[in-house]
């Protein structure tokens, strides 16, 4: 499986061969771990299945969705932390049941010299990111709350793939940095709209 989610990229056969050799594989059920940046190893996580999620820790104690990692992802903050040698307030948690290729970060510096392709890769990484941030900014700056939640739902559908969004509101609420009464209120005002329809524990874009 690592060879068809490396071979997307135009990686050179040598350095597929290379992460084979190095990495290892590591399996996660939904709501494990992935990485804690603040204290673990630095590793590069390489999605082969699955979706994964990104938060970063606020200061009163909350944390921040920052983006999803779906298949042949990799994540821009930990590569950031592993190049620059510096922990974050940064974590990883599997949204669903996946599989990880596990990289150690001592080999980015080497392959971003010795291949052409891996440093477009790393490039191209940070540029998705950064189009996600301005996006965000974009939102909270010129839409009011009840198109960020809506947009948050799309979001969500198009990372996982599904119409069913099963998440509670409190969840949701967390994950935009707002009150769950807040939330539940637009939810209702969409579902009024005929943009969503709830049900118990679910709820479902229409």
């Amino acid at each position: 499986m690592i060879k068809e989610v490396l071979s997307i990229h135009g990686f050179e056969s040598e350095l597929i061969h290379e992460i084979e050799e190095i990495g290892y594989l590591k399996k996660v059920k939904a709501g494990d771990f992935v990485i804690d940046l603040r204290v673990q190893e630095k590793v590069i996580p390489f999605v082969l299945d699955g979706l994964l999620k990104v938060y970063k820790h606020k200061p009163d104690g909350g944390k921040v969705l920052l983006y999803y990692l779906e298949k042949g992802e990799t994540c821009a903050m930990s590569i950031a932390c592993c190049i620059d040698k510096r922990s974050d307030n940064i974590h990883v948690i599997a949204e669903d049941d996946s599989q990880i290729w596990m990289i150690p970060n001592t080999y980015l510096d080497k392959w971003m010299v010795k291949y052409p392709s891996f440093d477009r890769f790393i490039f191209n990484v940070y540029q998705l990111r950064f189009d996600e941030l301005m996006d965000t900014i974009d939102s909270l700056v010129f839409s009011n709350l009840e198109e960020r939640l809506f947009k948050y739902l799309l979001n969500t559908k198009q990372a996982t793939g599904s119409f069913e969004i099963r998440k509670t509101h409190q969840q949701i609420a967390d994950e935009l940095s707002t009150s769950r009464v807040v939330v539940s209120r637009l939810l209702k005002k969409l579902e009024l709209d005929d943009k969503i329809s709830q049900h118990r524990n679910c709820i479902e874009i229409l």
